[in-house]
């Protein structure tokens, strides 16, 4: 039996956000500076760099951000190529979900195929 290979899981996100998922072990960060003239087109160019990326698995982006990217989201996850799932994150102390357990829990069934309890 062969060891199954190992997938990263990567963020894309400011400093503070990339810095707290370095100290739980996230290995792949894109830092996307706030200021940046264009976030969109980072964000973009980010989650392309990343999707081609055989070894992710996961890649995690603020949700603030998703807007600004969602043709690449798209394509992303209609592509049959790609293996990375992307995951939106809440932004902070707040977060445009007011049902986050739901959100997750709908995400979840979409992604799989089937029901989890959180």
């Amino acid at each position: 039996m062969t060891k199954p290979e190992k997938i990263d899981i990567a963020i894309i996100g400011t400093r503070d956000q990339t810095a707290l998922m370095r100290i739980a072990g996230v290995e792949k960060c894109r830092v996307i500076k706030e200021d940046a003239e264009d976030i969109n087109k980072e964000v973009r160019d980010a989650l392309m760099d990343l999707s081609e990326d055989t070894s992710v698995g996961i890649i995690m982006v603020p949700e603030e951000w998703t807007s600004g990217a969602a043709d690449t989201l798209k394509h992303i996850r209609q592509s049959k190529k790609r293996t990375a799932i992307v995951i939106e994150i809440p932004s902070g102390f707040r977060t445009e979900e007011r049902d986050v357990k739901g959100y997750y829990k709908t995400y979840t069934k979409k992604l799989i195929g089937f029901n989890v309890n959180i």
